[in-house]
């Protein structure tokens, strides 16, 4: 296949670790605090390009210290700046991270979340097959923008992450996204919001219906429902986790992983399947902190 186009954020996440979420007037004593680079398109990205898949990335990078710290991060990383927006501030997201390893978000958007059309007229979408886009930029007020730009480049095929606030997307928004055709890359609770439906083999089915399109729902520690794009249906199982340290960037890294493994041409069943030993591998360590030798084996 053609490199992959991946459309959205790179923030500065900071990880704050406690021992649970704090009730009304509580006081609670954080273990640890730590700032890293992330963001849902940062670690899908991260991800593509520690597979070695070609992609590009198309993440503006506003101002302010957050923009200062995510420009240093990438140059750093030898990752270019496809976009440097200069009138607006880069936001933040904080990561409560329980002792437990799950984790709450508190994002703070800035520039990294807009889009405008002009961006992309240094790139020919005819370069490109699939193309990554999250949940949280539709949502943005600029989310018609990138609609519109999906729209007029219906040679791109949309590979969807609505992500967790799916449910502040408007219907209208949606809808077009839906009329699309994407992949469907969702958890549980995005399945049921998306479809209506609880069983997860209904939800499946249902969306495939509308899309016609490989779905994907990730099951954490049960691994991961499909529907291939010919209505095959198969379960693949999880690959059990050891010393769990964060779920930060799981499901990101997920998508990632089958996005990198589409783009070279591996079939859907073996792009989850391994999606889900490198979901395992990232469950271990802080944040999208994997290394290309902690990645497991094909």
């Amino acid at each position: 296949m053609k490199p992959a186009l991946l459309i959205g954020s790179t923030c500065v996440d900071i990880i704050i670790n406690l021992p649970h979420i704090p009730v009304t007037q509580e006081d609670v004593h954080p273990t640890a605090q730590t700032m890293a680079i992330g963001g849902c398109s940062y670690n899908v990205a991260y991800t593509v390009r520690l597979l070695g898949a070609p992609h590009t990335h198309i993440s503006p990078v506003g101002t302010g210290m957050y923009g200062d710290y995510v420009e240093k991060c990438l140059t750093q990383q030898g990752v270019p700046i496809a976009v440097h927006v200069t009138d607006k501030d880069n936001g933040c997201c904080y990561c409560l991270v329980e002792d437990t390893g799950e984790r709450t978000f508190m994002s703070y958007h800035g520039a990294e979340y807009t889009f405008q059309k002009e961006w992309m007229e240094p790139y020919n979408s005819n370069d490109y097959d699939l193309c990554y886009i999250c949940g949280l930029e539709i949502e943005e007020p600029t989310g018609l923008n990138l609609l519109e730009y999906l729209e007029e480049n219906k040679n791109l095929q949309v590979f969807f992450a609505p992500g967790p606030r799916l449910m502040h997307i408007e219907k209208s928004k949606l809808d077009r996204m839906m009329a699309l055709k994407p992949i469907l890359h969702i958890n549980e609770l995005e399945a049921a919001a998306l479809s209506g439906i609880k069983d997860i083999e209904e939800a499946g089915r249902h969306l495939h219906a509308i899309t016609g399109n490989h779905v994907i729902i990730t099951l954490g520690e049960q691994g991961a429902f499909c529907v291939e794009k010919d209505g095959t249906e198969f379960m693949i199982p999880s690959v059990p986790a050891t010393n769990i340290v964060d779920t930060i960037g799981a499901g990101d890294s997920h998508a990632g992983t089958v996005i990198a493994c589409l783009t070279n041409d591996m079939s859907l069943r073996d792009a989850v399947s391994y999606a889900n030993k490198v979901a395992a591998k990232v469950v271990c360590v802080q944040g999208m902190s994997l290394t290309k030798d902690q990645l497991p084996e094909m």
